[in-house]
């Protein structure tokens, strides 16, 4: 389905911390490019030049970007509102957008823009964002962050990736919770884009179709669990890098 306009919908994607777009879009192409056909993604870099050592340095190019900085224990932030504002600036000018893709980092921001959406605190004049493919994302612990960003259920349709070995497993499971029936599919590894057998395929698929494309579902059902939608992703590959490729 494309708009009225002919256009295809519009995903903007948002990269891990010290990472960059082009290393988000080298590892979503480990999925199905089925998936997106009708979609346009843009993946934009960070606001900041990393400040530190990259997880994937070796692994792949520089430069390396980041969103923000924060402390240990993540209460505290350096120039999140001046990346909100990089933000909003960004999607203003070159969307409308649909639609929010985001990894780690930048999944905490994407739903953090469409809390504060939703309330009206952000994109005030821009078109609802339909929804948002979290994978590893968390809440900010702020609280006045928090009452704000996630007062009342997001409405944003949702689908979230967990892994059993993430040490964001239960921030990302704490994140799904505050969205309005969320689908969860879970991976046996560890804080990566995992890899998609045919199964999870299908059911992204089916869930892009239904709650985004408003099409028929295909290939296999999802099992509701009261309030959220959830499936465990199938046989991925074990060997690989944390945050690699």
């Amino acid at each position: 389905m494309e708009r009225e306009n002919g256009k295809k919908l519009k995903i903007l994607c948002l990269h891990g911390f010290r990472t960059s777009g082009s290393f988000l879009k080298k590892q979503i192409s480990k999925w199905d490019p089925s998936l997106f056909t009708q979609f346009h993604m843009e993946f934009l870099d960070g606001k900041y030049p990393a400040g530190g050592k990259s997880d994937i340095e070796g692994i792949f190019p520089p430069p390396y970007y980041e969103w923000f900085q924060f402390e240990k224990d993540f209460t505290v932030y350096f120039n999140l509102e001046e990346c909100i504002t990089y933000l909003c600036e960004y999607i203003t000018a070159n969307g409308p957008f649909d639609g929010f893709l985001g990894f780690s980092q930048g999944a905490t921001l994407c739903a953090l823009l469409l809390g504060y959406q939703a309330q009206g605190k952000v994109l005030k004049e821009h078109p609802l964002i339909k929804f948002f493919i979290s994978i590893s994302g968390s809440k900010f612990r702020d609280p006045s962050i928090c009452d704000v960003a996630y007062k009342d259920p997001i409405k944003a349709k949702s689908v979230h990736f967990i892994g059993d070995k993430d040490w964001l497993k239960l921030p990302s499971e704490d994140l799904a919770s505050a969205f309005d029936k969320p689908l969860i599919l879970r991976h046996p590894q560890g804080h990566t884009v995992p890899r998609l057998d045919e199964v999870t395929t299908n059911q992204l698929r089916n869930w892009i179709n239904d709650e985004v494309l408003c099409q028929p579902k295909v290939g296999v059902s999802v099992t509701e669990h009261g309030k959220d939608h959830e499936n465990e992703v199938g046989s991925t590959n074990p060997n690989k890098v944390e945050n690699g490729v």
